[in-house]
């Protein structure tokens, strides 16, 4: 996928570059799904959600083909037999300026944690500079530390808002039947922080006195008792509820609990 936008020349090239870097060290190729590609994005959608919890087949043939970001990783390397480990998927949206809201993100298990994921990110990032759309939006579960440590610290995307309940009651393979809360966070991408955090820079140190503790694995604990998991969702909407009121947004401590801030989302 090629086109012109506002991101210049350069840093459109260090984007791809950078996409490409992440996707050889996952030992994975990354690109453009095309339409012989989509079942295996469905069943890696699948994998991940539960049975029926993709877009259908035809629904991502109309988003690919309308030029949203349908994309997938595969294997690479000598002798490695190419599969799909990995897919993402993303569409514009113009709710308070254009972007990309970027939906799903699905990793085969067998190779998660090992920065597909990242790169399928960092490819889609590329792409949104290639075409002229400077943010990416997506929303995530706040409970979950590895995802928050991901999308905060490695990304630099910043949380702008936070929905209780965003999709209703989901019974899917992942939430199960917790309550659907979400952070919605931008990823302003060619900003300072995100430039900061691509380079792997250290966070700031956020200054707040109001902070609230993550769980090591809440998946795994929300699993084996969902009555600790209720507790803990229940005090998360109020602290998260109390700091949005008071203009204050969640950052994350070097022990990766959440902090109330002021400052300001690009402070050095």
């Amino acid at each position: 996928m090629t086109g012109s936008g506002d991101a210049s020349a350069d840093v459109v090239r260090a984007a791809y570059a950078l996409a490409e870097e992440a996707a050889d060290a996952a030992g994975v190729s990354v690109r453009d799904a095309d339409p012989r590609d989509l079942d295996a994005v469905v069943g890696l959608f699948e994998r991940t959600w539960g049975q029926g919890r993709s877009p259908d087949r035809a629904m991502l043939q109309a988003m690919d083909h309308a030029g949203n970001t349908v994309l997938i990783a595969t294997e690479s390397g000598p002798g490695v037999t190419s599969s799909a480990v990995g897919a993402t998927l993303g569409f514009l949206g113009w709710e308070g300026g254009l972007h990309l809201h970027s939906h799903m993100n699905a990793v085969a298990p067998w190779r998660r944690s090992g920065g597909v994921g990242h790169a399928l990110k960092l490819f889609q990032r590329a792409v949104c500079l290639d075409h002229g759309v400077t943010e990416v939006r997506w929303t995530f579960d706040p409970l979950i530390r590895r995802n928050a440590h991901v999308n905060l610290v490695k990304l630099g995307a910043e949380v702008t808002a936070f929905h209780p309940d965003f999709y209703g009651r989901l019974d899917d393979a992942i939430t199960g039947t917790d309550r659907s809360d979400r952070f919605e966070v931008r990823w302003r991408l060619a900003s300072p922080r995100v430039l900061r955090a691509l380079a792997r820079e250290p966070q700031p140190l956020w200054t707040g006195s109001d902070t609230f503790a993550l769980a090591d694995d809440f998946e795994t604990r929300r699993a084996d008792d969902p009555a600790w998991a209720g507790e803990r969702r229940t005090a998360s909407r109020h602290a998260f509820h109390e700091a949005f009121a008071a203009g204050l947004r969640p950052e994350l401590t070097a022990g990766n609990d959440y902090i109330f801030t002021d400052d300001g989302a690009d402070r050095a």
